[in-house]
C-alpha cells in the first residue's frame, strides 16, 4: 500500500476510514524513510554492532516487525503473545543478549520480508475497523488510559527512534 503518488500527503486511502487513513498515511512514510535508511546494507553491515552490548540495524529492523505483529495482537486480539509467538518474536521485541544471539546473518531481504509481510497484515486488518475503534481505550503504560490511535501511533514513533539509531550505526560503519 505504498503508493510513491501519496508518499509526502496525509490523506485518505481507499477502503479505510479517514483517520486510519491518516493513521496509514504517517506509517507509510516512516517506512519509507526505514527502507532508504537500510537499501543495499550487507550481511556484514546488518550484523556490525558499536559496541558488543549494542543492537544490530538487522536486530532493529526485526524490532520493527515484532513490535507492530505484537499491537496487531494486543489490539486486534486483545491478548499477549502466546509462547509459540514469543518464540519466535521475543529476541526481536526484547533485543539484548537474546538478540544479538539469534537476530545475525540474515541478508536485507529476510529483514525486507517480515517487515512487509507484517505490514500486509497490519493493511488487511485496519480494513476490519473504523475510526470509532481507534478512541477504544484500556490501561496501558504506568497504569493509565491509552487508546488504540495512540498504540499505533507508538508503533512508527518506536521505528522512528529506532531509525535514528539505524543511521547514527551507518555513519559510524562509514568512519571504522
Amino acid at each position: 500500500m505504498l503508493d510513491m503518488d501519496k508518499l509526502l500527503l496525509i490523506t485518505d486511502h481507499s477502503g479505510y476510514t479517514p483517520q486510519i487513513s491518516r493513521l496509514l498515511s504517517m506509517m507509510n512514510y516512516a517506512r519509507f524513510t526505514t527502507l532508504e535508511a537500510v537499501s543495499d546494507l550487507s550481511v556484514e553491515q546488518l550484523d556490525f554492532l558499536l559496541v558488543a552490548q549494542s543492537n544490530s540495524i538487522g536486530a532493529l529492523l526485526l524490532h520493527f516487525a515484532a513490535v507492530e505483529y505484537a499491537y496487531q495482537i494486543a489490539t486486534f486480539e486483545q491478548r499477549d503473545l502466546n509462547d509459540e509467538e514469543m518464540a519466535v518474536w521475543g529476541p526481536a521485541l526484547m533485543l539484548g543478549e537474546e538478540g544479538r544471539e539469534k537476530i545475525k546473518g540474515n541478508p536485507l531481504d529476510y529483514y525486507l520480508e517480515k517487515l512487509e509481510t507484517v505490514r500486509n497484515r497490519t493493511f488487511e486488518l485496519f480494513k476490519t475497523v473504523n475510526d470509532e475503534w481507534l478512541y477504544r481505550e484500556e490501561e496501558f503504560w504506568y497504569n493509565k488510559q491509552a487508546n488504540y490511535y495512540f498504540m499505533w501511533f507508538h508503533v512508527f514513533e518506536d521505528e522512528i527512534n529506532h531509525r535514528g539509531q539505524i543511521r547514527m550505526i551507518s555513519k559510524r560503519m562509514k568512519s571504522t
